[in-house]
């Protein structure tokens, strides 16, 4: 057994669990870390996606209650009904345009420029929206959102498709424009995260199911293993940061990694085009 590729396979699967839930991008840094690593050949980009699968565990677990009372009270309960409904119209869009456009977005968008724009623009857009601070409070729990929410959060979320744009910068920050409060939008990208994510790593395994074999089920358990646990650090302290702080200093830190990317491209350090 290789000790240093179940190493670079646990610092990847920290990488993961740590970024996957902030509104800074899990792709870019995975880019970064798995060029600095030595660890991004074909196999190792099913490997990223696959390990989200451990930090899709940790908000399980975080959210546990919530969950197991929704899924109890789903043949019976129409606020559970309407709920579990809010999350699959949310879901929706992100499968649509993903399989249409997902294979353009692989060839065409991982590119320096690309990653770099996004991280930057999103910054921006975070400063913008928390400098709003009168802005209209409309839902102050994820469970009281209607379907219109749930399908204009969903919408927001296919902006993530882009690399660098972040899936939960796109749907708290979106969710917050459009007049959820900052408890309910960060809830609400975790439950969205379940099966956006847990549907991604799936497919992606599928797909290049070729590329795998039965050696490379430790490495990818050791990925799974500690994105896990980072992720699950992460979600708890990022619910309680959110209760007395606000997303200000992700948008400096966004700003800050798009010049990283400009910087690496330039030089040559790392090879940003997938």
């Amino acid at each position: 057994m290789d000790i240093v590729l179940l190493v670079k396979a646990a610092i990847m699967g920290v990488v993961e669990g740590l970024t996957e839930f902030l509104p800074i991008s899990s792709t870019g840094h995975l880019i970064l870390a798995g060029a600095l690593l030595g660890f991004d050949d074909a196999k190792a980009k099913v490997f990223d996606i696959a390990i989200q699968t451990g930090a899709i565990l940790a908000v399980i677990i975080v959210y546990w209650q919530k969950i197991h009372h929704t899924l109890r009270a789903l043949p019976t309960q129409r606020e559970a009904q309407l709920f579990a409904l809010n999350v699959l119209i949310a879901f929706v869009p992100a499968v649509v345009l993903g399989l249409l456009f997902g294979k353009f977005i692989q060839e065409r968008l991982f590119t320096p420029a690309v990653v770099a724009s996004t991280f930057i623009l999103g910054g921006f857009v975070i400063l913008w929206a928390e400098s709003r601070s009168r802005q209209v409070v409309s839902v102050r729990e994820a469970e009281d959102m209607n379907w219109k929410y749930a399908l204009k959060v969903g919408l927001v979320q296919c902006l993530a498709m882009i690399p660098g744009t972040s899936r939960s910068g796109a749907t708290i920050i979106g969710g917050m424009l459009l007049g959820l409060s900052r408890k309910a939008a960060t809830d609400f990208s975790f439950y969205l995260a379940i099966p956006t994510l847990v549907g991604a790593g799936a497919y992606s395994l599928y797909k290049e199911r070729a590329l795998l074999s039965a050696s490379d089920l430790p490495v990818f358990m050791v990925g799974l293993v500690f994105s896990f646990a980072s992720a699950w650090l992460c979600v708890r302290w990022l619910l309680r940061y959110i209760s007395t702080h606000s997303f200000v200093p992700f948008a400096w830190y966004r700003i800050a990694f798009g010049i990283v990317v400009l910087l690496t491209s330039a030089t040559g350090w790392v090879k940003w085009a997938a």
